[in-house]
Order: C-alpha cells, then structure tokens, then sequence
C-alpha cells in the first residue's frame, strides 16, 4: 500500500503543522528584546514597525492554528489524546497573544523606561526569552517524538529538555517581582499613568513565560500518560 492511500484511509499527522505552529509563536516572541530596546531608546517608528511584524506572524500562526483543527484527522492514529493537542495548541497561542499585548502596550503610549529600570527589563527580558528557547528546543523533537510514539529515548530527551522549564519561569517569576520594587522604589519620580503602562509591560512579558512554561507541561503530561 503506498503512502498517498495511507494518508487517503487514515488522515496525515498533525505534528509537523504543529512544530510550525510553534516556531511561529516563537519568531514572535524573538521579537520582544527589540521591541524593548525600540522602547528604550524613544524610537515610536521602531515600534510602531514591530508591532506591525508581531501582528503579522501572529496572524500567521493563527492560519496554522486553525488548520490543525480543520484537518485534525478522525482516522489517523495518534499517538496522544486529541484533547491534550487542543490544550497543548492553545496554551502556545496565549504566548503569541502576549506577544502582542506587550507590543500593542508599547505602542498605544510613548511611555520612557526610567534610567534605573533599563537594565532590570532587558535582564527580565532575556530571562523570558530563555524560558521560550527551552520550549523551542523541546518542540523540535514533537516529529521524532510522535513517531517513537512519545515514548523511548525520544520521550527521554524531551523531557530531560523541558525540565527546565519549571525553572526557568521561577527565576523570571522573581525578577518580576524584584522590578516591581525597583519601581515603586523610585514612584515618587513616575507618574501614576507610567507605572500603570509599567504594569501593564510586566503583565505582558510574564504572561509569556507563563504560558511557555504551561506548553511544557502539556507536553510532558502527553509523554508521562504514555
């Protein structure tokens, strides 16, 4: 029986539109340190231009996304529960709607970064970038993963990978929390509209480690039930 009749009688794989999905949101999230530098520096058209690649890719990855659950084969057999790649996709697509929360917030109000903050967002930003990097790295495998049927030394590697996920949202968590001090350290020198927009940036960019993380975990739940 050739693969074509294959594909006719039992569906095509979800996996590997779903590893697309994943570098979408994560071309999105690479462009938060820019945003941020753009920010910093008081260049509006900079961000203006971000914003604008943000809302694209995220549109993309909406494309992707729905496609998934268009064509989310009835008759292939998957090596996971489909309601777990439902959860698995949405909690990705929160990362990619943060994204853009962070961006639009940029964008709706010139809002300067105190000279005392710089360093502690672009450290807090790093932070959350690096808890993504970890999701992108684990992703990768998603293809050599459904094969081996999550399970084997694929299944292995990938959670070996998102172990660090826990981890990596912790230390971004307490950065948060530490920036929001340095903030109200100096709130004398802010006005109330600056710390709110600050608020609202926090909010954002914490959002995606959270969710980045939460896609770690959906995705180690699929391999444990296993």
């Amino acid at each position: 029986m050739n693969r074509s009749l294959i594909g006719e009688l039992f569906g095509r794989s979800p996996f590997g539109p779903l590893l697309e999905h994943t570098r979408k949101v994560h071309e999105c999230v690479k462009l938060v340190k820019p945003l941020l530098e753009a920010c910093i520096a008081g260049k509006a058209d900079d961000i203006h231009r971000l914003q604008d690649q943000v809302s694209k890719l995220e549109y993309e990855a909406d494309t992707i996304k729905h496609q998934i659950r268009e064509h989310l084969p009835r008759r292939y057999f998957l090596p996971v529960d489909r309601g777990d790649l439902e959860h698995f996709l949405h909690s990705q697509d929160e990362i990619a709607d943060y994204v853009q929360d962070f961006a639009v917030v940029l964008l709706i109000r010139k809002t300067p970064i105190h000279p005392r903050l710089t360093d502690s967002f672009r450290a807090f930003v790093d932070q959350v970038l690096s808890v993504s990097d970890l999701l992108m790295a684990a992703a990768e495998d998603i293809d050599n993963l459904a094969e081996a049927s999550f399970g084997g030394a694929e299944a292995e590697q990938v959670l070996k990978k998102v172990s660090g996920l826990n981890e990596g949202e912790w230390k971004a968590d307490r950065m948060q929390r530490k920036l929001c001090m340095s903030i109200y350290e100096i709130e004398k020198e802010l006005d109330p509209i600056t710390i709110l927009f600050y608020e609202k940036m926090l909010h954002a960019l914490s959002g995606i480690a959270n969710s980045a993380e939460n896609t770690g975990d959906l995705l180690r739940q699929m391999i444990v039930k296993r």
